[in-house]
């Protein structure tokens, strides 16, 4: 959702902040998203482990990358070749947003995978990560709009995006690793 408040500031000297500035930007966040949750989904059949988690958290942290150094280019060619604003809007948040979003999307999906032991309670773990997920979106919601925006440049809180989406992955893979060679080592001497 931080990144979602973003797209509005983001677009808004371009296109402005009208509602279909906005709906632009709505629309390819829920698409993205929808096509994420698709691929995590499917992309947790396979060998799930917490290192490909991880990769799935690093990609997204480089993915949004770009929205710092090449944004104003991709607006300025966007403004110059589309003349109206809902189109111009429309294609801007496609080329920004999409592909980091899908990647975002993935994660809840994957998480739900990974935490689930026995089908049986797939339920109720679904239902506490969208809880916390949903939560999650609220704070975040709050906290860029409120504070963040307030205080820091829209790179700075991009930048801070990435570097909290790469320390996760990180995380997720250095206790990949750390289990994995927990478990060698209960094998070797059991």
């Amino acid at each position: 959702m931080g990144i979602q408040l973003l797209g509005g500031r983001i677009l808004a000297p371009y296109f402005g902040s009208s509602v279909h500035v906005w709906g632009s930007i709505i629309t390819v966040f829920m698409l993205a998203l929808s096509v994420g949750y698709l691929y995590g989904g499917r992309l947790s059949l396979n060998n799930p482990s917490l290192k490909r988690f991880g990769a799935i958290f690093i990609l997204a942290g480089i993915t949004l990358l770009p929205l710092i150094y090449f944004t104003t280019n991709i607006l300025d060619w966007v403004f110059v070749n589309i003349e109206d604003s809902r189109y111009g809007s429309l294609v801007a948040s496609t080329i920004l947003f999409l592909v980091p979003t899908i990647i975002l999307g993935m994660i809840s999906p994957y998480s739900i995978r990974l935490l689930v032991t026995h089908h049986n309670e797939s339920g109720q773990i679904a239902g506490l990560l969208y809880f916390v997920s949903t939560m999650g979106s609220a704070l975040g919601t709050l906290l860029t709009s409120f504070y963040l925006v307030l205080w820091f440049e829209v790179n700075q809180i991009l930048f801070s995006f990435c570097g909290l989406l790469v320390l996760l992955g990180a995380l997720a893979w250095t206790y990949h690793h750390f289990t994995q060679n927990k478990n060698q080592e209960v094998m070797a001497h059991g």
